[in-house]
């Protein structure tokens, strides 16, 4: 085999080794319920390093502050709807997520919403719009908050609200839903299904029917006689000054924004350069910035392998792994000009 077939050889075999390397995918921040508050949402508001509540001393005591600077990002990565499935009885305020896991206490001191039975309007903070369906389901009469909530405590088959798709506004998606009867402490589980990922996010929002406050049930840890505090959401201050201690990624999305950032170039135009003995080493792309590129948010085909990094959902290839294919294939690119170049003055030389 002449040099310059070896060199081509080489750059298209390099490529697609690349392109498997693997890669972790970093988690992604997306909202959580902000009314009624979440409990994420309201430790977050009483301050992650001194909160005030007793039950949000004691998630920070099982879980750290970490979740609370996270409160955004309390998801399932491949959930595609199998939500029962994926999440154990005993975790669904963390999603099964160990860093969540202070939200599971099973407490009747959780700060609460005072709410009343019919039409309610729900309001969803959020920090990256995605396509995709709410569900809010209500715990079933005679739920006791100091025992481990399970998927039986809640009402599946009647959600007290469902939209798909609401316009996000505000940094809060709005939908409305409707409260049946019911009396004391309950719970409200919102599921955020995806529609262009099989992504989920979940949150667990305490409400009071019938009054401020609620009424420890009697028995189990942080039960009282006394009323539980009333629920409150963080500032926008609050959330803004906390927000450089979040471990959390959006991929180039914005409060508020409704669209995500275009997908990243990706080593294939390079590689194809490359076989056909393309010399792209000398071509300078690092001033090149796809990353604030805006592209409608638009819901995928079921079975599509769009990469879902940069919208915050699971994918076999990142950024990281995007970068280096890039790398090696214009290394292999460098490599194949380079012989190239022997080759030719070789033949000069010869003659």
């Amino acid at each position: 085999m002449s040099a310059r077939r070896k060199a081509a050889a080489v750059a298209v075999g390099i490529v697609p080794l690349a392109l498997t390397v693997p890669a972790a995918t970093p988690a992604s921040a997306h909202g959580t319920m902000g009314g009624p508050v979440s409990r994420v949402s309201q430790c977050y508001a009483e301050g992650p390093e001194s909160p005030k509540s007793g039950a949000c001393k004691a998630a920070v005591a099982a879980g750290g502050t970490q979740a609370l600077y996270d409160w955004n990002g309390i998801r399932v990565g491949d959930a595609n709807g199998q939500h029962q499935a994926l999440i154990p009885d005993g975790k669904l305020c963390s999603a099964g997520n160990e860093e969540f896991k202070g939200l599971d206490l099973a407490r009747a001191d959780w700060p609460a919403t005072s709410v009343s039975s019919g039409s309610y309007t729900f309001k969803y903070r959020v920090t990256a719009p995605h396509k995709g369906t709410f569900k809010v389901y209500l715990t079933k009469a005679g739920y006791d908050p100091s025992q481990p909530l399970a998927w039986d405590d809640l009402d599946l088959a009647h959600p007290v609200a469902t939209a798909t798709d609401p316009v996000a506004s505000g940094g809060f998606y709005t939908f409305s839903g409707r409260l049946p009867d019911r009396s004391g402490k309950q719970l409200l589980y919102a599921i955020w299904q995806r529609s262009d990922s099989p992504e989920a996010f979940y949150s667990c929002s305490d409400v009071t029917f019938g009054g401020s406050g609620g009424a420890g049930s009697s028995g189990g840890a942080g039960s009282s006689s006394s009323p539980a505090p009333t629920a409150s959401a963080p500032s926008e201050k609050q959330i803004e000054d906390g927000a450089d201690k979040s471990t959390v990624e959006h991929h180039g999305h914005g409060d508020g924004d409704a669209s995500t950032s275009a997908e990243p170039t990706t080593a294939a135009s390079t590689a194809s350069a490359a076989a056909a003995g393309t010399d792209t080493a000398g071509t300078d792309t690092a001033g090149t910035d796809t990353a604030g590129t805006d592209a409608g948010n638009q819901p995928e085909t079921d079975g599509s392998s769009q990469n879902l990094a940069e919208t915050g959902g699971d994918s076999a290839t990142s950024y990281i792994a995007i970068g280096g294919a890039t790398a090696l294939a214009l290394g292999a690119a460098a490599l194949f000009a380079s012989v190239r170049r022997r080759a030719m003055s070789g033949g000069r030389h010869s003659r």
